[in-house]
């Protein structure tokens, strides 16, 4: 339990560094443009940062980082070597000045200790049944496709910003608010499939197939992905109807037994907390009769489960009680343990699929440059000073969506890291059954580091990469919040830092190629490849050192 105490204040000192770190990213450009001063900017980046805690629930970039290592090489030095490794890392760049990742730095961390793990204990062994290659590789091709799309995406806005027709401006952005809009509906759909076949554990039985070849899942999988499909002409309704409707149809219509009883199974392996003891068995000879023992127990207890629609909770309990004597002063916490709510536990993973206030809020910010067009430039008579005040007034509005977008992203690793850990340790069953007391530490961590600033960095995005206008600082924020909100969606862990620097790069090309300090942009570019790699060279090299003293 103490390591499990040391990995979680390391994550939550993480994810402070990781708010002062990358608070340039919130506020180099509002700084730079004099809109707020810099006490006042980190005051307004960090209520943001935390805001997002009310805004994201499916917390897939969190699912992302969890699953990045495979749940066989997962363990509390493993996970506590790449928080070290992470924090070291953070810590020298950003006394340095450079804008590296704090993502990519977790990431690389966190993977170099389970390599490290895997090979000292079981020898030389294929890389990709350590770490899922494909959510490696996804995070590793947006450290090019992130800078890239906020690069895109800045020049767009920057180009139709400084458009003198005052209709074309207004048209183009309502056409974006459009596709915005029905963008965000795609992904919301695409979401609810992927939750829906998460729920039905799909994703599970596949890794159990592919990775540990365990052929006798074949028959689940398939069922799971038969149950999957049937629930796909009832998610269309998800938009007009809600997550309850769609739920009661499910279960109305889809054959629910098998992953009720699954999930009981889940239940009984958290209740006796299978997981803790298996991983201390890997540490420690000496607990491998409990585990043995206490598997033996669950494995004759799951049975029971099966007629669980028979008998009922409370008949299931009893009988379970029967074969395997309960003490009188747990029957109680027991049955609460195993009671199950399969309807209520699909609304909660439809619920999280929902985008609506993300998505509104990209369009009512389109919406609102639009009518400050209309009025600086129709209703009133046209003037350089009242154009400007505008832009720094919307400036408070682009960067407050970047802050929102930053918190969103970011917090998320780090809550896929404590929840990775609260899994090892066998209290809880997966990253998606993470308490609620996780997102909400993260948040306030993250906030919090934002509150402290970051100034070394501040210099280097805010001054030294391009001179940013006030116009130019809402197309560059603008343009990173909708990259990390599309990234998000997608639950790929992209690096602010990267998103940020594009946008800015974007805004600066636009006035000419030179315009761009690009003797900087390539020391940075640099940066960015090196940290996975030095990252994870770390992290194996703290867990080596964990390992003599294990």
């Amino acid at each position: 339990m103490s390591l499990l105490v040391i990995v979680i204040a390391l994550a939550l000192i993480f994810d402070f560094i990781n708010g002062f770190h990358d608070a340039a990213n919130s506020i180099a450009t509002i700084v730079s443009t004099k809109v707020l001063t810099p006490f006042q900017a980190v005051l307004w980046a960090a209520f943001f940062n935390f805001v997002a805690f009310l805004i994201f629930k499916d917390h897939a970039v969190a699912n992302t980082i969890g699953k990045t290592v495979y749940s066989d090489f997962i363990s509390l030095p493993v996970i506590c070597s790449g928080l070290i490794a992470a924090i070291l890392w953070n810590l020298l760049t950003w006394w340095y000045g450079i804008p590296s990742s704090s993502s990519h730095t977790l990431i690389g961390g966190f993977a170099g200790a389970a390599i490290a793990y895997a090979f000292l204990s079981k020898g030389l062994m294929p890389i990709n049944e350590i770490i899922d290659s494909e959510k490696i590789g996804k995070t590793v091709m947006f450290i090019l496709f992130a800078p890239l799309i906020g690069m895109v995406i800045s020049i767009f806005y920057t180009l139709i910003f400084i458009q003198n027709r005052t209709w074309l401006k207004v048209g183009i952005l309502g056409a974006s608010a459009c596709m915005i809009y029905f963008l965000f509906i795609g992904f919301q759909e695409t979401k609810l499939s992927e939750n829906v076949s998460k729920f039905f554990k799909v994703d599970k039985y596949t890794y159990e197939i592919n990775v540990k070849h365990d052929s006798t899942k074949t028959h689940k999988l398939e069922k799971a992905l038969l149950n999957a499909s049937l629930c796909t002409p009832f998610l269309s309704k998800y938009e007009y109807h809600g997550s309850e409707y769609v739920a009661n149809e499910i279960v109305n219509n889809v054959d629910m037994k098998e992953i009720t009883i699954s999930k009981l199974g889940d239940k009984l392996n958290a209740y006796f907390k299978i997981e803790q003891l298996k991983n201390k068995a890997k540490v420690d000879p000496s607990y491998k009769d409990e585990y043995l023992a206490t598997q033996k127990i669950i494995d004759s207890l799951k049975s029971i489960t099966k007629q669980y629609f028979e008998l009922g909770l409370d008949g299931m309990v009893a009988t379970m009680n029967t074969k395997c004597p309960i003490a009188p002063d747990k029957i109680k916490d027991f049955s609460k343990a195993m009671k199950i709510d399969i309807k209520a536990d699909l609304t909660k993973e439809l619920n999280k699929a929902d985008n609506k206030i993300i998505r509104w809020g990209l369009v009512v910010m389109l919406m609102i440059f639009a009518f400050m067009f209309i009025y600086n430039e129709k209703i009133k008579k046209p003037s350089a000073k009242r154009t400007s005040t505008s832009f720094k007034r919307a400036q408070l509005l682009s960067s407050a969506a970047f802050s929102i977008g930053h918190g969103g992203n970011d917090a998320q690793k780090v809550m896929g890291i404590i929840a990775a850990a609260l899994v090892a340790n066998g209290s809880i069953v997966d990253i998606k059954s993470m308490p609620d007391w996780i997102p909400l530490s993260c948040y306030l961590a993250i906030g919090l580091g934002t509150l402290s600033g970051g100034w070394k960095i501040v210099k280097t995005m805010g001054t030294k990469i391009t001179k940013v206008t006030p116009l130019e600082g809402v197309c560059a924020e603008t343009a990173g919040a909708t990259t990390l909100f599309l990234t998000e969606q997608m639950g790929i862990p992209v690096s602010t830092t990267h998103t940020i620097t594009g946008a800015i790069i974007g805004v600066g090309a636009t006035k000419g190629l030179s315009a761009v300090k690009w003797g900087v942009t390539v020391s940075l570019l640099w940066a960015w490849i090196l940290t996975i790699p030095i990252s994870a060279i770390l992290g194996a090299l703290f867990y080596w050192i964990f390992s003599l003293f294990l």
